[in-house]
C-alpha cells in the first residue's frame, strides 16, 4: 500500500496554516515536510505530532492507495 497526504495539505488550506507553521508547532524537521510532499514514507511518531497539532486523527491527514503491481510476463 502507498499512502498520499493530499489530506494534510488541505487541511492545513482549509485551517489557513502554510506547511512551514506545521513543522514548526510540531517540532519536526523541513525534511520530514519535503517527505510529506512527494508521499514518501512518515515514521508514525511524526503523524501523532501532526495529528497532536492539529487536533484531527491520522485518517484526516492522509489516505492508503493500493500499488498496482506491475506484470512479471513482460
Amino acid at each position: 500500500m502507498a499512502v498520499t497526504y493530499k489530506k494534510l495539505f488541505h487541511l492545513l488550506i482549509d485551517r489557513g496554516l502554510q506547511p512551514a507553521e506545521l513543522t514548526e508547532k510540531a517540532g519536526f524537521s523541513a525534511n520530514i515536510l519535503t517527505r510529506l510532499k512527494r508521499d514518501q514514507y512518515v515514521s508514525l511518531d511524526s503523524i501523532e505530532k501532526i495529528c497532536l497539532t492539529l487536533k484531527c486523527k491520522v485518517d484526516d491527514i492522509l489516505d492508503f492507495m493500493p500499488v498496482e503491481k506491475e506484470d512479471e510476463n513482460v
